[in-house]
């Protein structure tokens, strides 16, 4: 593609993501020619952790997470027999995951909440910011599904959109009149609905670092806004202000018996994370800390948990299961045998015990355990029919199909924009843009669900000139990322492994090879070891250099929300030239 093209493809590109036009007509414009871009053929991902080698299921079992891999802040709700989930997804595009279920451990995405240009604008958002902490509540009242959150993204803030029918896709986004993150929405059984969330104190009243408090707001159901004046602070601090407790946020609303209780995380999504209960004869408080608090923490545990330690367990939320068995679901984190997190926050499960007057999450307080025991006449059928695998598991996809699975994601941007599905495989459009940008790039991602694994894929591809690379990234952001592809210099084809680390990059390893296509390249991960090989037309596959380390893709070290991720990658602006060899 000629530059003047390509000047007008990135116009075409920001006017896109800003709503202005549609992706469907740059695809169907003719402005995309065939020439130097990849065509991956297939991608294989399994998953190969000892802890699930060691604790293979039995009767009547299922694994915790339930979603393994970058799926952060689950928030879940009922109509009758279905369940819906959701959880952040930050400057991933689309936006904020849905799952349905019949029954908590058998799970299918149905697609996205916001998977349109005109309800999320991230094409400039650093990949922790975007869309942060969504809550999912059914109103029975008016037979409507409402969807509220945090965008930090294209001025939008906090947001509501709502549907009748999940299945069938969300309204435009209600810019909602309140500053603070983390909302949720409440209704009544008298008919009034209550919007909590999380927000900085009074001005001046901040009385130390993550000092925060929990607002309340009565809501307008029939004008979707909050009703102007009604807001009070319920929580300040936390359980105990004496003890300084720090980001009291996440607040669920909920109702049992006539009482109210406030569930909230506090502590931080981190080391600290825990979830707490406050109850009230009013939704607008006073509320009062349950005297067992914390209800669900895995912050007293040190490292001697073996294969399966599980950390930064917190902000949850609770639905009434089956045979009226009330669960909760939370993010935690599996980090490797060098304690870092490069699977990210996770999602789980675990019963939740409301005999007496507080919740209490079964097992919360111990050292959690991989597997749980399934609902009485429950059958385990995740990885089958469309349900969402977990445990050990490969997944394979060759790109033939006419709707691409909802696990593959965009970043700051649809999918639809530089990609597209056929026969051949998977065509991608290489964007001008780079892997360490805060624009869009011309990448598929699937997440890291496991601590050891391995992605392999084909391609086909002929770079021809320096600036052209494809191949993959293993990708915890645009500051931290490894960069594994086949580019070109000094007319010769060369393959090469470059790491960014805090916004420095440096190529590790480069080799001058006979590009034969097809070309298979694969990431292999042993805990925080990574292994980077590639096979030529068929042939063995050759490690690239050595092993590296994978810290710089855990949170620990990278810092953000957000876990690692594996992605098809294609540039026409390459910045990673080795010399010449």
């Amino acid at each position: 593609m000629n530059r003047t093209i390509k000047h007008l493809f990135s116009l075409f590109i920001l006017a896109a993501s800003l709503g202005l036009v549609s992706f469907t007509v740059l695809r169907n414009s003719g402005a995309i020619k065939p020439g130097s871009d990849p065509i991956f053929k297939k991608a294989v991902y399994t998953g190969n952790d000892q802890v699930y080698k060691d604790h293979p299921l039995q009767e009547g079992e299922f694994y915790n997470p339930i979603l393994q891999g970058t799926y952060p802040d689950p928030a879940i709700t009922r109509k009758g027999d279905d369940y819906y989930l959701v959880c952040s997804s930050f400057a991933m595009f689309p936006g904020v995951p849905i799952f349905h279920s019949k029954d908590l451990v058998n799970w299918k995405q149905i697609g996205h909440v916001l998977d349109r240009p005109s309800q999320l604008d991230v094409h400039n958002t650093s990949i922790s910011q975007g869309v942060y902490a969504p809550g999912i509540t059914y109103n029975e009242q008016n037979d409507t599904f409402y969807m509220i959150t945090t965008a930090f993204a294209g001025g939008l803030g906090n947001i509501i959109v709502k549907t009748k029918d999940p299945m069938k896709g969300w309204s435009e986004p209600k810019k909602l009149n309140f500053e603070g993150i983390d909302p949720s929405i409440f209704f009544d059984d008298d008919g009034k609905a209550y919007v909590v969330h999380n927000d900085a104190p009074d001005k001046g009243k901040e009385l130390y670092q993550g000092h925060r408090v929990i607002k309340v707001w009565e809501y307008d159901v029939e004008n979707d806004q909050v009703i102007p004046s009604t807001d009070t602070i319920i929580v300040n601090g936390g359980v105990d202000l004496s003890q300084k407790p720090i980001w009291i946020e996440a607040p669920h609303l909920y109702k049992k018996d006539g009482t109210y209780y406030l569930m909230c995380a506090e502590g931080g999504t981190g080391g600290w994370h825990s979830e707490v209960i406050f109850s009230s004869d009013s939704p607008k408080g006073p509320f009062t800390p349950a005297p067992s608090n914390p209800i669900l923490t895995q912050r007293y545990f040190g490292n001697e948990r073996g294969a399966f330690k599980v950390d930064w367990a917190g902000h949850a939320d609770l639905v009434k299961g089956p045979n009226d068995q009330y669960y909760g679901v939370f993010l935690g984190v599996r980090p490797n045998e060098d304690n870092q997190v490069n699977t990210g926050r996770e999602t789980f499960i675990l019963p939740v015990d409301w005999s007496g007057k507080y919740p209490v999450f079964e097992n919360g307080l111990i050292p959690m355990k991989p597997t749980l025991k399934m609902p009485e006449g429950v059958e385990n059928h995740t990885a089958e029919n469309g349900f969402f695998p977990n445990g050990n598991f490969t997944y394979e996809e060759d790109f033939t199909g006419e709707n691409l699975d909802f696990r593959w994601i965009g970043l700051r941007g649809p999918r639809e924009a530089f990609m597209e599905t056929g026969k051949k495989g998977l065509e991608m459009e290489a964007f001008s843009t780079n892997i360490t940008e805060l624009k869009p790039t011309s990448t598929l991602f699937y997440r890291q669900m496991h601590r050891s694994f391995s992605f392999m894929t084909e391609m086909e591809y002929q770079p021809k000139k320096e600036t052209d690379l494809a191949g993959i990234t293993c990708y915890q952001n645009e500051r931290f990322n490894y960069l594994f592809g086949i580019t070109k210099k000094d007319g010769k084809d060369i393959i090469l492994l470059q790491k960014t680390e805090n916004g420095k990059s440096e190529i590790l390893f480069s080799k001058n090879i006979e590009l034969k296509n097809p070309v298979a390249l694969k990431v292999e991960a042993k805990g925080n070891s990574y292994e980077f090989s590639y096979a030529l037309k068929s042939s063995e596959f050759r490690v690239l250099g050595e092993a590296v380390s994978g810290d710089i893709l855990s949170t620990n070290v990278a810092g953000g929300f957000t876990g690692a991720m594996i992605g098809l990658y294609a540039t026409e602006g390459n910045t990673a030239i080795p010399q010449s060899n």
